[in-house]
């Protein structure tokens, strides 16, 4: 058995859940034809989460009790990158806090970046962290809206104990357009699904699976777990049978709990099955996206040495019921509201104090003095320390990871929030440090004070004249 493969896996899953009922009672007057797709939830992004911060939280999911030192390369797949010119891996890096001397990368461009970004991993030396998100923006009355998701999975891959080896691949590569979306556009143009079904999955996944097969020196019953992330109906069952391989090997879709997390998906479902896996079994991934890849996995004795934070089924638990269609338009750009004279304001990000201050506001570092343990953020040169102001004494304190509890709070309907009212306050880290944060994805009468805090990387602004997004830390309820 090879020592190197998938050595731990996570996800993350936005908490919201819009019902795909209240999607088809706004447009059934225009596209009453969809109502048959207007059963069940899907996952959507709050207006300060974009592909980099779904990342990020699915990156902290797999490297939960990780030493994170271990990481040589940061890669994320997307084809819903916030940034054309700005390496996306290396936000995700700065706000892990992982060490300045890794590698980065982002893989575009097609649905299969995520599973192709894993093949370059699983056939490298070096310890990958590959995290996939996606965050559509598909056309209100349309198919893609009903039936796509928000969702990031992350993998680490490399040498060690792994909980899953690659036992086969195998990749093909053709222009088949099944829809494409051109650089700067919002909106995908699909092509008729029938044709797609019969001319791409059918003439094109369809042999692939069988070459695989016979690379693998396997027969289609011996496939304990077939993944088939596509959102067009039958497809899994339909390529399940040409290849010989049971029903009941089929891997759930999430369609109905979350919908189709585009690029992201194949490994969203490779995270779930990932977490009810046995040793032994054999799991067949295939992705679709101009031509399709193919792994099949074999599970190891390791599986359930290593467990996610929380996983697909625990960030599935974790929702919030929305029938607010506007609210999502208005989050998407697809509804222009007033905003108000509260919103015409300046957001610039000065570029300078971003990379002095980088650690603090990307990777939520602050720091404890070591002459007298008191925490503090920012971090500073002078010691907060109420009867010891020592200088010269902060070494760096990460409070990412550190639990937390509310200590006062405010509901401001007057300042503008694009979510209002505009929740925040003070917050106590355990163990000490004190900061004044937002706070995002309580529901109900849930903030109060004494409540507890997890810290999450979100989107603090939009500079709407340059086109430029400021991160920084929120604090959101505790599992």
């Amino acid at each position: 058995m090879s020592d190197f493969g998938i050595l731990a896996f996570g996800a993350y899953v936005p908490i919201t859940r819009l019902q795909r009922g209240a999607i088809h009672a706004t447009n059934k007057w225009f596209a009453s034809g969809l109502g048959g797709l207007a059963k069940g939830e899907k996952a959507v992004a709050n207006w300060d989460e974009d592909s980099v911060t779904m990342a990020v939280e699915a990156a902290r999911d797999v490297l939960d009790g990780i030493d994170r030192t271990r990481v040589e390369r940061v890669v994320i797949a997307s084809t819903t990158l916030p940034f054309a010119d700005r390496q996306n891996a290396g936000i995700v890096k700065e706000a892990l806090n992982l060490p300045d001397a890794v590698g980065a990368m982002d893989v575009t461009g097609s649905q299969r970046a995520a599973t192709s970004a894993l093949l370059a991993a699983l056939g490298g030396t070096e310890t990958t962290l590959l995290a996939a998100a996606e965050i559509a923006t598909p056309k209100p009355a349309s198919e893609r809206e009903m039936t796509s998701g928000d969702a990031a999975a992350a993998l680490l891959v490399g040498r060690g104990t792994p909980i899953a080896t690659l036992v086969a691949r195998h990749s093909v590569t053709v222009d088949f357009v099944d829809h494409f979306r051109e650089a700067g556009a919002a909106h995908d143009y699909d092509w008729e699904a029938r044709w797609v079904r019969d001319e791409g999955f059918a003439r094109i996944l369809v042999p692939a699976v069988a070459t695989l097969l016979g690379k693998a020196g396997v027969t289609g019953d011996a496939i304990d777990r077939f993944i088939v992330p596509v959102a067009v109906k039958g497809v899994p069952e339909m390529l399940a049978k040409q290849a010989g391989i049971a029903p009941d090997a089929i891997a759930d879709t999430l369609a109905p709990v979350l919908g189709h997390s585009g690029a992201a998906h194949p490994l969203v479902m490779l995270s779930a099955a990932l977490e009810t896996a046995k040793p032994g079994e054999r799991i067949l991934l295939a992705s679709f996206g101009q031509g399709c890849d193919l792994m099949l996995f074999e599970v190891t004795a390791a599986i359930g040495s290593v467990k996610p934070r929380l996983g697909v089924s625990g960030w599935l638990a974790r929702r919030v019921e929305s029938t607010n269609y506007a609210k999502y338009l208005f989050h998407r750009g697809l509804l222009q509201l007033d905003r108000g004279m509260r919103a015409e304001h300046d957001s610039k990000t000065a570029l300078t104090a971003l990379w002095r201050n980088r650690k603090a506001v990307l990777g939520l570092v602050g720091g404890r003095c070591t002459k007298t343990g008191t925490v503090q953020f920012p971090k500073s040169e002078i010691s907060v320390g109420g009867n010891d102001h020592a200088v010269g004494t902060q070494e760096d304190y990460p409070l990412a990871e550190v639990p937390a509890t509310v200590l006062t709070w405010t509901a401001d309907a007057l300042t503008y929030s694009p979510d209002p009212p505009s929740y925040y306050g003070n917050i106590d880290f355990v163990g000490g440090g004190r900061m004044m944060a937002e706070f995002v994805d309580f529901a109900g009468s849930a903030l109060d004070a004494g409540a507890q805090l997890r810290m999450m990387f979100r989107i603090k602004a939009f500079d709407e004249n340059r086109g430029f997004r400021r991160y920084f830390w929120k604090a959101a309820p505790a599992f």
